[in-house]
């Protein structure tokens, strides 16, 4: 199949949904019986014996890659390379649901470079406006990690206290949360005003800056906007945003422009509308997903290739004329 190979999905198909969720999303399990256990954002998808159910939704399976087609709404191709590049991407025979879940390890930062030299080009070379990196670094919230020179984006709770960090590689195609992260805290680029109403969604920290770097391209108010990552398509880190932030009454959905982001963004309209308190506090919710390219990266990196084809004519004649 176009972009996995037949050893990835026999591999992917091999990793059951506890273990799974065990390794990656461990704040998602909720006990619920002797040999049994309930999600967090679907309580009516049980896991037992092997299997799962979602109730509600009308579906069940075995497998983790199930579970991440018909019920996270992801595509074939990126539930497969998901469970590849997971924590249980090592094959995981199906057990029956007699194990407790783990003690979760306790969460750490990464251990900081000495600069972040590394960062700033990456995130340069994907658009990202310096300035906006620049606050990022300052506010502590991005630096670059002592072993392999990763992009660290650290999320916090309502105190100020990081509980979440995730690593991009600066080359390569490396994704990671670190250990113990909750993503209930996800990375958020805050707005210079703490008591903004105004919150841009987006799955990634990435797919975030790009957003904020766009709508100041556009000569946006851009900094009145909090920009917070998913960190997926979950509701999870928004709907702990929304709680910690009451005054926020407008919601952007800025979530992929593809099979998975589409129902991410119907499901997070649901987790807001079956909250009675979330429901009455946001007054709007608006979908904006990117018009070119699958995430708002691409869209970024689209808008300034035009700039600079715009810009070719001006730039030649300038030339013509000091010669």
């Amino acid at each position: 199949m176009p972009g996995v190979t037949k050893e990835q999905i026999a591999q992917a198909k091999e990793i059951d949904l506890l273990s799974y969720l065990q390794a990656n999303e461990p704040y998602e399990l909720v006990r619920s019986g002797p040999n049994e256990y309930r999600t967090v954002s679907h309580h009516s998808l049980v896991i037992s014996n092997g299997l799962w159910h979602w109730i509600n939704g009308g579906v069940g399976g075995k497998s983790a890659l199930d579970y991440l087609v018909h019920v996270r709404g992801f595509n074939f191709v990126e539930a497969v390379e998901t469970l590849c590049d997971s924590q249980t991407a090592t094959t995981f025979p199906f057990q029956p649901v007699k194990q407790t879940v783990s003690k979760r390890r306790a969460f750490t930062l990464p251990p900081p470079h000495a600069d972040n030299d590394r960062v700033i080009a990456y995130l340069q070379s994907r658009g990202i406006d310096r300035e906006i990196i620049d606050a990022c670094i300052q506010r502590g919230d991005l630096y670059e990690s002592a072993k392999n020179h990763n992009c660290v984006f650290v999320g916090r709770d309502i105190s100020g206290t990081p509980r979440f960090a995730c690593m991009r590689g600066t080359f390569g195609n490396y994704k990671q949360d670190a250990e113990g992260s909750d993503k209930r805290y996800s990375f958020c680029f805050s707005s210079r005003e703490p008591s903004s109403r105004f919150a841009a969604v987006s799955e990634s920290p990435v797919d975030a800056l790009s957003v904020a770097t766009l709508r100041k391209m556009n000569g946006e108010a851009w900094n009145r906007y909090h920009y917070l990552s998913l960190g997926g398509t979950s509701p999870l880190a928004l709907t702990q945003f929304l709680n910690d932030h009451p005054e926020t009454d407008h919601v952007y959905l800025l979530l992929d422009n593809d099979h998975a982001g589409r129902g991410g963004m119907q499901k997070i309209r649901e987790a807001i509308h079956g909250n009675a308190a979330l429901d009455a506090q946001v007054m709007m919710i608006t979908e904006e997903p990117p018009v070119s390219g699958k995430d708002y990266n691409e869209h970024l990196q689209h808008v300034l290739r035009e700039q600079r084809e715009l810009l070719k004519p001006i730039r030649q004649k300038q030339a013509d004329i000091s010669r």
